[in-house]
């Protein structure tokens, strides 16, 4: 029996304590096309990740849609209203990991990115480094039910750039 406790206490000092992080103010959310372009100023989130044990990841994110900020109060206006993020009936932007991946130039996250009531999976390449994840990926406006395809509305860029920094903590 007190083989068994000296091995566990050893234990607790060689083996990770976990690998939970916390979002630390400071992160962004950018997303760019040709027009429009800004920020997501208010995410919340889960984020497990070692590098060492990848098949235990797991990304949680949720962004608040309405904390879009296009630095033009019209375009603002009209990102939440109900052609494009409908912001009433659905206030997050979801992301849930499914794996995550080593690559030649960091990690590849996929995961389910749900927008309104579409959910696609989508593959983000990031890196970890200095306690910072980064990563950018595109995304098709349309395939999420964001804004019309035509009229004025649809002048809108269909294919977004988004940039995401998100410096963490344990």
């Amino acid at each position: 029996m007190l083989a068994v406790l000296a091995f566990l206490v050893l234990c607790s000092y060689v083996m990770p304590q976990g690998s939970e992080w916390k979002l630390k103010d400071g992160y962004s959310i950018k997303f760019s096309s040709d027009n429009p372009s800004g920020v997501f100023n208010s995410m919340t989130g889960v984020i497990n990740f070692d590098e060492n044990n990848l098949s235990k990841a797991k990304f949680e994110i949720q962004i608040e849609a309405a904390s879009i900020n296009t630095g033009n109060g019209l375009k603002n206006k009209h990102a939440k209203g109900e052609r494009f993020f409908d912001v009433k009936k659905y206030p997050y932007i979801y992301f849930r990991s499914t794996s995550v991946t080593k690559s030649a130039s960091g990690y590849v996250l996929t995961g389910k990115l749900k927008i309104k009531e579409t959910e696609k999976e989508i593959s983000i390449p990031f890196t970890f480094r200095n306690n910072v994840f980064s990563g950018s990926f595109s995304v098709n406006r349309l395939d999420y039910g964001v804004g019309p395809e035509s009229g004025m509305a649809g002048k809108a860029s269909k294919i977004l750039l988004i940039d995401i920094s998100v410096p963490v903590t344990k």
